[in-house]
């Protein structure tokens, strides 16, 4: 019994002086399965996917600032590219755009889907490049539509080989107009044209960014009846750096960045604004000696005389000439001659 009492007084001793050094650090010791949780790992001690540490660290995880106005670029892309395919096809095309996010280049090479067609194009005013990914499904229901398949089945996919010459003709020649429209899209923001490079299949060598660098991706889905497929834009931030400043603005109205209820407002408002006029008899232009030796008395001759033209100016912008006369009590200047300066612009 007397051991017993021991034992028990000593574990006693020990929760005391644990929970003193608790509350003299003023912080609580963390259990193992606290800590696991904290680094991501379940009970089993296996990794629980995106949490803890590990979605602090993975790159697929980081944010970029949106572009208001690419997304106003693509809703124009959409309504073009609907328009552009039924008169390429023949058929009956519906253009959706499902998403646009933002990734790195090197996690979206890895998840494209294959077999797919890959094209490289290039931004000429921009100098640098884009891609435009076509799934299997899209690029069969292609061929199907443009070799006279029939309407209302489904187009017919053979995996497991290499696509053939006449495929990948058909396919640029979709990826032309694709990029034709795009061009269309950016042309109120911005003059760039999107020529066609290369149409890869092989989405290594499809690579016109760094693995890390970041990219915006838009998935287009292209409906033909009861065919179609994916379609999907890429373009590296640092392609669309040159007009950074224009996609962060903020789309109002009709029109690409501007409202024309708010300009006709500025411009009644502008029209009604008061102004200063200065009549100049003449000038003359003195040394600063000279000027430094004038005093009481002194006399600065002018050229002016009583038939001289007046200059009316608005600060330093020469707006009229004109005649020096008397209205009643007032002074006043007849206007002779409208200057180039007074037009509105």
């Amino acid at each position: 019994m007397a051991a017993d009492d021991d034992l028990n007084n000593d574990d006693l001793a020990a929760d005391w002086a644990a929970a003193a050094s608790n509350d003299a650090s003023g912080a609580k010791a963390l259990s193992q399965n606290e800590i696991d949780s904290l680094l991501g790992f379940d009970d089993e001690g296996n990794s629980a996917g995106s949490s803890g540490i590990q979605a602090i660290i993975n790159s697929a995880l980081v944010s970029y600032e949106r572009l208001p106005m690419l997304e106003v670029v693509y809703d124009r892309l959409v309504r073009m590219l609907t328009t552009s395919l039924r008169n390429f096809t023949s058929d009956n095309v519906e253009v959706t755009l499902d998403s646009i996010t933002s990734t790195r280049f090197g996690d979206y090479l890895n998840s494209v889907p294959l077999p797919a067609m890959l094209c490289v194009f290039k931004a000429k005013e921009w100098d640098n490049f884009g891609l435009l990914t076509v799934d299997s499904a899209l690029i069969y229901s292609v061929v199907d539509v443009l070799l006279g398949g029939r309407r209302g089945t489904a187009a017919m996919r053979i995996e497991g080989r290499p696509y053939t010459t006449i495929e990948r003709q058909l396919v640029e020649r979709l990826t032309r107009v694709v990029l034709h429209d795009i061009t269309l899209a950016f042309e109120p923001l911005a003059k760039v044209t999107f020529v066609f490079d290369r149409l890869e299949t092989n989405p290594r060598f499809a690579s016109i960014a760094r693995p890390a660098n970041a990219a915006i991706v838009a998935r287009l889905r292209i409906d033909m009846e009861d065919r179609g497929g994916r379609l999907e834009l890429l373009l590296p931030y640092s392609t669309l750096e040159p007009i950074r400043e224009l996609l962060l603005q903020m789309f109002l109205g009709e029109k690409f960045g501007r409202d024309s209820i708010w300009e006709t407002h500025l411009a009644t408002q502008l029209w009604r604004t008061d102004v200063d006029l200065e009549a100049v008899l003449d000038q003359q232009v003195m040394s600063l000696h000279d000027v430094m030796e004038l005093k009481v008395g002194s006399r600065i001759l002018f050229d002016a005389t009583p038939d001289s033209l007046v200059d009316l100016r608005c600060g330093d912008k020469l707006m009229f000439k004109g005649r020096m006369g008397r209205r009643g009590k007032y002074l006043a200047v007849a206007i002779e001659e409208k200057l180039p300066g007074a037009e509105p612009q």
